[in-house]
């Protein structure tokens, strides 16, 4: 049996920019996917997600996206798509927050040029929204809209019927194929519905099912698998939300604890996109049995007080996955009995912009390469302070 260097489970946008990154290193690599591609059923579809350099006190998240901007524009070249659009991003809080005072801090710390606004400044600026005076509003100016599909497509293996980025390179693809066992070992054997195959290292960046396949392993992380609403409102008067006149928009603790997060209307002439960062949690399997009315309530409100320019009731409702861990920050890191095998997992809602870096650094982490960055904030063992992984 043919071993490679490196087998990854799971071709959502981390795995695939993980697998594309160990091709480009020379590392003989398949990628399996359990669902036939494209798909909706995981974390990784849908035609856009916001990026932005803004990211409250969590610097090291700042630090990390100023590389991913280049190598987002590098994938750009790479595949002649186009990845990334800059509208700016608006973040908007109560004065004095955290995530207010923290994102100031990080974008002059990093010198990302930004503007703060005061309320009387942001209804001057932005009229199309309706916030009282004890608001601030932080303008990151290189925030913008990452079309989703087209990233995908660009470092995976297919756009529908033509081959990319990840086969070009001379990866393995083999979708329809889910996985069933993992055998451990200096050589690690991958059992799935379709046959086994053999790899020096093995990736598994298998995102809420993460919660099923981690624990057989030995490793325990306290991951909730959140279900996303994805709202389309209909503006009142069409463009008023265009990305020519209104950026992307976070809503720091918008609805009690609950951030609200929106894009431009670029995916549905005249809709534009807002929904709450939170969900009902699930079973990914059976992720329709849970009851989201309560996300749809709070966000009728929300727009009701603060989007006065929209419809009340969203015209299309899509869902998309979050795996949470309790901090909201990711796993990145080793098994800590098997060295070889890798660990992506818990990206909350906010890995999407990131995963040309989170690429690389698993890739690092196969090579046996010193990662790029601090991965103190990602290790596995965080969440067991008693630990002696």
């Amino acid at each position: 049996m043919k071993v490679y260097d490196s087998i990854v489970v799971g071709a959502g946008i981390e795995g695939s920019s993980t697998a594309y990154n160990l091709v480009k290193n020379g590392q003989r690599t398949l990628l399996l996917e359990q669902f036939p591609l494209p798909h909706s059923r995981g974390s990784s579809h849908g035609q856009s997600r916001v990026t932005r350099m803004a990211y409250g006190d969590a610097d090291y998240y700042t630090e990390m996206m100023k590389e991913a901007y280049r190598l987002w524009e590098k994938l750009e070249n790479e595949s002649g798509t186009t990845i990334y659009t800059k509208t700016g991003l608006l973040l908007v809080g109560k004065a004095g927050d955290e995530l207010i005072d923290g994102t100031v801090q990080a974008l002059r710390k990093h010198s990302v040029p930004f503007t703060t606004l005061d309320g009387k400044a942001l209804r001057l600026k932005y009229p199309m929204l309706a916030y009282s005076d004890d608001v601030s509003g932080v303008d990151d100016h290189s925030g913008g809209v990452l079309f989703a599909d087209k990233a995908l497509a660009a470092f995976q293996v297919m756009d529908y019927s033509f081959q990319r980025e990840f086969i070009k390179h001379g990866g393995v693809l083999r979708d329809n194929e889910s996985l069933v066992d993992v055998f451990p070992g200096d050589i690690v054997t991958v059992k799935t519905n379709k046959g086994s195959y053999r790899g020096r290292n093995l990736v598994l960046a298998v995102g809420p099912w993460a919660t099923k396949v981690l624990p057989p392993l030995g490793i325990h992380l306290p991951l909730k698998v959140l279900r996303i609403s994805v709202f389309y409102w209909k503006e009142k008067i069409a463009g008023t939300y265009g990305a020519d006149k209104f950026p992307t928009f976070l809503g720091g603790n918008a609805r009690g604890s609950f951030d609200v997060y929106g894009m431009p209307s670029l995916e549905y002439p005249g809709l534009y996109k807002l929904c709450l960062h939170s969900g009902p949690e699930i079973d990914p399997d059976r992720r329709d049995d849970a009851d989201s009315t309560w996300v749809l309530d709070k966000m009728k409100k929300f727009v009701a007080e603060h989007f006065p320019l929209l419809e009340p009731h969203p015209v299309i409702t899509e869902t998309c996955i979050y795996t949470n861990t309790p901090d909201h920050d990711f796993v990145l890191d080793r098994h800590p009995a098997w060295r070889n095998i890798i660990i992506g997992a818990g990206f909350s809602g906010h890995g999407f912009k990131l995963s040309p870096v989170v690429g690389k650094v698993l890739a690092e982490l196969v090579m046996r390469k010193t990662p790029s960055y601090n991965m103190s904030h990602f290790r596995i063992d965080r969440f067991n302070k008693s630990s002696k992984l």
